[in-house]
């Protein structure tokens, strides 16, 4: 499988480049858990508190808090908006998404009547939650470019000068096919018409992605004497992700001879499954005060890749002034299987409940994702090189989520909650600055939670805003910045026994 070029520019490619790089290990390693509306009213800050479906993925030992039986649904909808500002020009899309991002069900025995001492009781826990979702429009348009797709692929083929015959099926070949990539034969090489007249075309990238992480888990847990509490959990993890992504290009000006437009459609599907083991500790040294630890084994990922593209191309010849269009496909879809191990994480907690009116409660995760590793590609593949570019490219981060409730009656409370997930990208990468360096994923969130005897409700409204920037595709000289900001609601559907 044909391997991508690892200089600074693959920090940034946002295009669907088939060949796996860091870009992947990331995306499946970097998780930003959904879950039950209280949790995420509270910024997920549930390490050290338990008692909630959520803190199964976050630090098993909070099943253990549990004291009675418990199931859980949440759905939720939200909108996700994304201004791309690209050579000057700011473009926006936006797209609704609507989600279930928990079903749990826990039930706990105890060990004897009544007994508070020694082995208080056991929990098993049952059930899913969302740990991340891909589902977002982007879109990035801008004129006077001074760099083409055609430009990567005329590099390519030029450096050495191969045949056409050995071009790959799903770019360099499609090009060619569509008479955008030419052959000189006096001086011996490959050429195109946008490079040749030095640029100035407009271009657009749009993008479709839809996907997910669930994580399925079965939960254990054992309560000692209501101070200490250890749990474990084996977590299931289910992945989708989708990607239908177009370039376009074309000669808005109609400064460059032969060329009109290009049109460059992607398709990207990645069906995977992986396994992981966490284990956790909960201690309460006195009554109001938690503390708690947990580690997340790497997820072992197995994962599969289906595929494609074709180009469209216009071009009106100068000879007799006609116009031409032509198509371009690959003659069958790609498939590809790969590996993914996921960094170890540690989650460090603590929380302090205030008498029985409220409780403030932080966690602290450290991750190295430069430890992620690309894995066994099916035609045998080693990943020698990606690997060492992640180790090279990515950091160790510490994630913060912190969390505050506050009863104002003994069936309503309020909640508010946030997280700050630093940049994973090293500041500098092969003495270049990476304009990731300084990226941020963060979020605000509100609640407020509602019991009746058995039954309780829970709404929450999440705000997310991140940064980062993008190359509309491998080799581009100029980047797009896309900022996103999206707003969730969330509810979760209670009932105790």
């Amino acid at each position: 499988m044909k391997r991508l070029v690892y200089t600074i520019s693959i920090l940034l490619i946002s295009c669907s480049a088939f060949a796996q790089d860091l870009t992947d290990a990331l995306r499946y390693s970097n998780y930003h858990i959904s879950g039950t509306a209280r949790s995420a009213a509270m910024g997920n800050a549930f390490g050290a508190l338990g008692g909630d479906f959520t803190s199964l993925s976050i630090n098993p030992a909070g099943v253990a808090v549990y004291r009675s039986g418990e199931f859980t649904f949440t759905p939720s909808v939200g909108k996700i908006s994304i201004d791309g500002t690209y050579l000057g020009n700011t473009a926006n899309d936006s797209k609704y998404n609507v989600s279930i991002d928990n079903l749990g069900y826990v039930t706990t025995i105890s060990t004897g009547e009544n007994s508070e001492t020694g082995l208080v009781s056991l929990s098993f826990g049952l059930g899913f939650n969302r740990l991340g979702s891909f589902s977002m429009n982007m879109l990035a348009e801008g004129a006077n470019a001074n760099h083409s797709l055609l430009a990567y692929f005329t590099n390519n083929v030029n450096n050495p000068v191969i045949n056409s015959d050995d071009f790959d099926p799903y770019y360099e070949r499609l090009a060619w096919d569509t008479y955008l990539l030419n052959y000189d034969d006096q001086n011996q090489e490959y050429f195109n018409d946008i490079t040749d007249n030095g640029y100035g075309q407009s271009q657009r990238k749009t993008a479709d992605r839809r996907g997910y992480i669930n994580e399925y888990l079965v939960s254990f847990g054992a309560n000692f004497n209501h101070k200490f509490y250890v749990g474990g959990t084996l977590g299931i993890h289910d992945i989708y992700f989708k990607e239908n992504a177009n370039l376009y290009e074309w000669d808005e000006k109609n400064n460059i001879p032969y060329f009109n437009e290009l049109n460059f459609n992607t398709y990207l599907k990645t069906t995977g499954n992986g396994f992981n083991l966490k284990l956790g500790f909960i201690y309460k040294p006195i009554n109001n005060l938690r503390l708690g630890v947990a580690v997340h084994s790497p997820t072992f990922y197995r994962f599969n890749d289906a595929y494609d593209s074709n180009m469209t191309s216009s071009i009106t010849y100068l000879e007799d002034g006609k116009t031409e269009k032509y198509s371009a496909q690959p003659d069958k879809e790609g498939v590809y299987d790969y590996e993914i191990e996921t960094p170890l994480k540690a989650i460090f907690s603590g929380a302090y409940v205030i008498g029985k009116s409220g409780l403030i409660s932080v966690d602290y995760e450290i991750v190295d994702y430069s430890t992620a590793k690309l894995k066994n590609g099916s035609d045998g593949y080693a990943y020698h090189d990606e690997n060492a570019t992640i180790k090279n490219a990515y950091k160790t981060v510490g994630n913060l989520h912190l969390g505050g409730e506050y009863r104002v009656h003994k069936n309503f409370s309020l909640r508010a909650g946030y997280e700050n997930f630093p940049s994973v990208y090293k500041k500098t990468y092969l003495n270049s600055v990476n304009p990731n360096g300084q990226s941020t994923y963060s979020t605000v969130s509100g609640g407020f939670g509602f019991k009746q005897g058995k039954y309780f409700f829970d709404a929450t409204v999440k705000r997310i805003l991140n940064d980062e920037s993008l190359k509309l595709y491998p080799g581009a000289i100029n980047m797009a910045d896309y900022n996103v900001s999206q707003n969730n609601v969330i509810f979760t559907l209670g009932y105790k026994f």
